[in-house]
């Protein structure tokens, strides 16, 4: 479907080694100043997002800069990375979006923020700097690359919804949820040095979390049995 579109495009075909390696690679092949992941369940949510993105980033220092700056959001260097909202998609769904408060390190840190990989756009040339996805994990290298880059600069925020992500049975978090939080807490604690403070407070959150996801497993195990 990609490959019949019309436009400049390069398209990959049979990436194989995890979703982690294929984001890598698409980083790679990438050409433009900035990089974005839409997996194929999501979309954006119309036809301006991306000249909305690119309104936001010549705000902050336009995206003709030469990009040789630290990466933080302000002080006319184009911004490390760009963050708007989405909506979820469930069941037929727009559920409304999530308010977008302002980025604190410490309150990611801490579990208390959350940011939607469908809106996120990183300059190229930062993952030079921070590094990309980590190709070892399943289920948050997102979640790891946020940590690598929040620590560099807080991210340009974007207040409108720019894309839509499926949430359905299918979807890798939502099949296996105690294993994607369990990889979750690992890949924090790797980050706890930066903000230790806020990893206590996950980690009373990952407890309470985790408990009742197994209290939700038990019962559907015994439904399964009855």
């Amino acid at each position: 479907m990609i490959a019949a579109y019309p436009g400049a495009k390069r398209v990959l075909r049979d990436v194989r080694g995890g979703i982690g390696h294929a984001m890598n690679q698409g980083i790679a092949a990438a050409g433009g100043r900035y990089v974005a992941h839409l997996h194929s369940d999501d979309y954006y949510a119309g036809p301006a997002v991306l000249a909305t993105v690119g309104r936001r980033i010549e705000e902050l220092g336009g995206i003709l800069g030469d990009g040789d700056g630290d990466g933080d959001a302000g002080g006319g260097c184009p911004p490390a990375w760009v963050v708007g909202n989405i909506q979820v998609l469930r069941e037929g769904r727009l559920l409304p979006p999530n308010a977008m408060p302002p980025f604190s390190y410490r309150s990611y840190a801490a579990g208390r923020a959350w940011v939607p990989h469908p809106a996120v756009f990183v300059r190229r040339d930062v993952f030079a700097l921070v590094g990309g996805f980590d190709e070892r994990l399943r289920y948050a290298m997102d979640v790891d690359l946020w940590l690598r880059l929040g620590a560099l600069s807080r991210p340009a925020l974007v207040d409108a919804v720019l894309a839509v992500f499926r949430d359905h049975a299918g979807s890798v978090s939502s099949r296996n949820r105690i294993a994607a939080r369990r990889e979750e807490f690992a890949v924090r604690r790797r980050h706890a040095d930066k903000a230790p403070l806020s990893f206590g407070i996950y980690c009373l959150r990952y407890l309470k979390r985790m408990h009742a996801l197994r209290r939700l497993q038990r019962s559907a195990d015994g439904q399964a049995q009855s």
